[in-house]
Order: C-alpha cells, then structure tokens, then sequence
C-alpha cells in the first residue's frame, strides 16, 4: 500500500465521517445547505449512512482491497452528486467548493485504490 493511497484514504474517510455527523447532529449550516440545494429531509439521515458506511468501506479495505476500491468510488459518485446538485441550483463556485473537493479526493482515492 503507497503512502499516498494512506494519505488520501484517511483524510476522504475523515471528511466523510465528519460529514456525516455533521447530518446526523442536525448541524444548522450543513442542514441549510442541504435543504437549499433540494435534499428533502427525510433523506438526510441516509445520505449520512452512505458517508459513514463509505468511510467504513475504506478502513476495512486496507484489508480488503476490492471494499476499499468499491468504498471509494461510492464516495466519488457521492459527492459528485453533490456538485450536480451544488450546479442545478447555480450556485456561487465557493459554496460548491467543499464538494469539489471531496469529490477530487474521492476520485484520486479510488484511482489508488484501482492501482494496487
């Protein structure tokens, strides 16, 4: 396993981690946003599973290359989802900026991941 794929795996699950708590608390300014870009609330508790499981998926695949690699391409299409919606709305480029973000760490996490 390269350093970097360690690099770039701990900090995408952290950020997805920390994301998904951020949903599950109810934080005020990850609710807003969500709720700005159409996400109905109903749907916020499972949008934080699948950024809880994602992470999950990618500390067991340092075991289990496949999960890893199957984690964070999960991840990516996640947040590039979350840039899709970010765009729908025609929002300013620095709100959408933490989705893009996460959604480059994602994808260069998965490339790793598909390297190994």
């Amino acid at each position: 396993m390269s350093t970097a794929l360690i690099i770039f795996g701990a900090f995408t699950g952290l950020a997805a981690t920390l994301s998904g708590i951020g949903k599950l608390t109810r934080q005020p300014k990850v609710i807003a946003t969500l709720t700005g870009v159409g996400v109905p609330e109903n749907r916020i508790p499972l949008l934080a599973a699948l950024e809880i499981l994602g992470a999950l998926g990618l500390v067991i695949g340092i075991w289990v290359p496949p999960l890893g690699a199957a984690a964070a391409i999960g991840l990516a299409l996640y947040f590039l989802c979350a840039v899709a919606a970010h765009v729908r709305i025609k929002e300013p480029i620095k709100e959408s900026l933490p989705a893009i973000f996460l959604f480059l760490m994602a994808a260069v996490t998965a490339a790793l991941q598909l390297s190994r």
